[in-house]
């Protein structure tokens, strides 16, 4: 009977070490924090909210801190502060802080949407609309230097429209100009979504033409954090874009009706039938890529639209501001 006792006193001890073992490891994985900046809240970044809303970061052990930070120049002044780890901006942002030669450069390593997000609304339907009308009138654009803008010029000038051409108000914030649109201010305004199918519903304005389409292909918008930050947490660097990649491969496999469903804790403001109508305008217009890779034509154009906006006195070398390994890797 004692040497039974012994035999059950050790194993008792065997089980309360091994339960011991099993929460260090458990604190060892912990999940990691990531602050992440976003230029804006919009449905436009479907893929990402997708990813948060299905737990795909959380698979990839990150506890994800989405901060809105409303103007790519915020947020790359978070990046650049250490107040957030990646931004999720225009790669423009990149680029102009690699020319005041920083020390530390900001690096794409995801790209997410290969079109414009925008529309032009006009304050009555125009189903015959052409750029041309825009001549002589009053459009509420974006911050000058930045992507809505300068998108917004480059298809002008491939119309054969001098900017001068238009009376283009850049003065307003970011996240104001439906707001001034819906007060009396220009006769069109650029608008993102929601804000654009917000002014339709209400009456007050009408989308007649997509930047998105009417652009082309373009790298709008990418993923990025300083190269110490990367060379530092290369795996987190790549959890994060596997989970990115997840939330892409959803978006790419499912009806625009599943993808309103996954995304509307994201949006409480909008109800479902809403944000499928937004989606599917996105998804028609083949607004997200399949994979995450920053391509080096696409780098290339994105700085002939800054040359041409005046933005650029010098380009950048692809190699210095884009890695592409973490998102090749996503997709094996």
């Amino acid at each position: 009977m004692k040497r039974i006792s012994v035999f059950l006193l050790s194993m008792n001890l065997l089980l309360v070490g091994l339960s011991g073992c099993a929460a260090c490891t458990s604190s060892e994985t912990q999940t990691e924090k990531v602050v992440l900046n976003e230029v804006a809240h919009s449905i436009f970044y479907a893929p990402m909210y997708v990813a948060i809303e299905k737990g795909y970061f959380a698979e990839e052990g990150i506890d994800l801190d989405l901060v809105t930070g409303y103007g790519a120049d915020k947020t790359m002044t978070a990046l650049l502060s250490g107040e957030a780890d990646i931004g999720f901006m225009g790669a423009e942002s990149t680029i102009y802080t690699h020319l005041e030669q920083t020390d530390d450069p900001v690096i794409n390593f995801a790209q997410l949407t290969q079109r414009a997000g925008n529309f032009l609304v006009g304050r009555t339907p125009d189903d015959n609309f052409t750029w041309q009308k825009l001549i002589g009138k009053d459009v509420l654009g974006g911050r000058k230097g930045g992507m809505p803008e300068m998108v917004f010029e480059y298809i002008l000038r491939q119309n054969g429209i001098d900017p001068s051409q238009v009376n283009i108000d850049q003065s307003i914030d970011f996240g104001s100009t439906a707001a001034a649109f819906t007060g009396g201010k220009g006769e069109y305004t650029v608008e993102f979504e929601p804000s654009a199918t917000a002014l339709e519903s209400s009456g007050e304005g009408y989308v007649v033409a997509s930047l998105g389409v009417d652009s082309g292909y373009v790298p709008y918008t990418s993923f990025s954090a300083k190269s110490s930050y990367i060379n530092a947490h290369p795996e987190l660097i790549q959890r994060f874009t596997n989970a990115l990649q997840a939330g892409m491969d959803y978006v790419n496999s499912h009806s625009p009706e599943e993808i309103a469903v996954a995304i509307a804790p994201q949006f409480p403001e909008n109800n479902v039938d809403t944000l499928t109508a937004i989606v599917r305008r996105y998804s028609e217009q083949d607004t997200w890529k399949e994979d995450l890779v920053f391509e080096k034509d696409s780098f290339e154009l994105l700085q002939d639209i800054l040359e041409s906006a005046g933005e650029l006195e010098e380009r950048t070398e692809y190699a210095d501001l884009v890695t592409t390994k973490y998102a090749e890797n996503a997709t094996k």
